[in-house]
């Protein structure tokens, strides 16, 4: 693929999704049947007696509060399953999460994308983006903001709180609004938020403020109480964040209509989970990942936290990386250093060092402290493993253990085992 990529127009609305993208009901024990009347499975599904839903799961009944469990009755024809628990306190629910009996998936095998942790429920809103040029589309949560929050692993009942006001007040107030404005086009906002010194990974201060900006005059017209209103209003303004999940969904989107490219050593997909960093590549199977270790982040934690409390790399969120901007755009974003670490002209040697390893500039994207030079886009394996230099990424750090959340940021690097075997496997 010689001439990188295409930002189309993407737009974004707000849905609440669940596998196949129907709207679901609130994922709880008394309407999860709501999932099969919808439709969101293939074959009949019937409920198993909850007495010995326990025993399918290899759980202890009394570490379950509620329990219920809907299969197909011949599994021989259809795999699709669903089981809800309500577990007694947060000991149980990590138990089953490590019992083997729970198949979690990538997002990016799903058409989303979630950052650090990458949670995604059937219950969640999320941000549904769309490539008018090639018609496919990608998914993305609701940004809750830093610290404490669930995509850093912290589950305090303020976590879960806030949870629950972006699904049942925020999202029907933003979904409102985002149809009364038609849509908005993420192409454009994130090219003045790289002129106004923001790189759309780590830094949204100005596309955060841009988007709201453009959504003021209808979050005025929704039909709402102005309370509920302007509750919504102030939860997306206290956020500077907001953007990052839109960030990455219009990157996965321009991503992945990049994919299936034949013989094509484009990138098109890094991604790290706190075990191993992965890679796609354009010109191989979608499912076909290569990878490595994850990586120790280096970079500045918050007051009270030493490097051994950090858990490894992890997130979707270098989808923005992949595509040209992130880190690979700190030039444009030398404030982001106070954050990441590192001083300006770390910045700007970041951004000038992607070039060797990208096969264009982008055509959208313009990095003014560079000169208005495009910035670097489209990774190609081959240049990585030549000049063994490594994609550079700018990302949060989460704590090692489950309940604390972020205790800082950095700068990170993919490890040269995801590319080289990508190259071996072309040969």
């Amino acid at each position: 693929m010689k001439k990188g990529f295409i930002w189309p127009l993407l737009l974004f609305v707000l849905l609440t999704s669940c596998g196949n993208g129907l709207e679901a009901a609130p994922y709880q024990i008394e309407d999860a049947k709501a999932l099969i009347d919808q439709g969101a499975f293939s074959g009949a599904l019937t409920e198993v007696d909850r007495e010995v839903v326990p025993l399918i799961y290899g759980l202890e009944d009394t570490a379950i509060k509620e329990s219920v469990c809907y299969t197909a009755a011949n599994s021989s024809v259809s795999a699709d399953e669903v089981a809800v628990f309500v577990m007694e306190d947060a000991a149980g629910a990590d138990r089953l999460a490590r019992s083997g009996e729970i198949t979690f998936s990538p997002c990016h095998e799903h058409g989303c994308v979630g950052p650090m942790a990458g949670i995604v429920s059937p219950s969640m809103p999320v941000h549904i983006v769309e490539n008018r040029t090639f018609g496919n589309r990608s998914y993305s949560t609701v940004n809750e903001g830093l610290g404490k929050v669930l995509r850093f692993g912290a589950n305090s009942q303020e976590v879960l709180d806030r949870l629950r006001y972006i699904k049942e007040e925020f999202f029907p107030v933003m979904r409102s609004v985002v149809e009364l404005a038609g849509g908005v086009d993420l192409k454009n906002l994130t090219a003045q938020g790289l002129s106004m010194g923001d790189e759309c990974h780590n830094r949204n201060k100005a596309t955060t403020a841009l988007l709201l900006r453009d959504l003021l005059p209808f979050f005025m017209e929704a039909d709402f109480p102005a309370e509920v209103r302007n509750k919504a209003m102030l939860f997306l303004r206290g956020n500077e964040h907001y953007y990052l999940n839109l960030s990455m969904a219009a990157c996965k989107c321009t991503l992945d209509a990049a994919h299936g490219v034949p013989n094509s050593t484009i990138v098109t997909t890094m991604a790290r989970n706190g075990v191993e960093f992965g890679i796609r590549v354009s010109g191989m199977p979608v499912d076909c990942w290569f990878t490595g270790p994850a990586q120790r982040v280096e970079g500045l934690l918050f007051p009270g936290f030493q490097e051994e409390d950090a858990a490894l790399d992890l997130g979707d969120s270098a989808i923005t990386e992949t595509c040209g901007i992130g880190g690979f755009a700190m030039a444009a974003a030398p404030a982001i250093v106070q954050f990441v670490g590192g001083c300006v002209e770390d910045a700007f040697r970041y951004s000038r060092q992607m070039y060797e390893i990208t096969e264009t500039e982008s055509g959208s994207f313009f990095l003014p402290p560079l000169d208005f030079r495009g910035s670097a886009t489209g990774i190609d394996l081959r240049k990585v493993v030549e000049a063994g230099i490594l994609p550079v990424i700018n990302t949060g750090i989460a704590h090692r253990e489950a309940g604390v959340g972020q205790i800082g940021a950095g700068i990170v690097h993919p490890p040269m085992a995801c590319f080289e075997k990508a190259l071996l496997a072309f040969s």
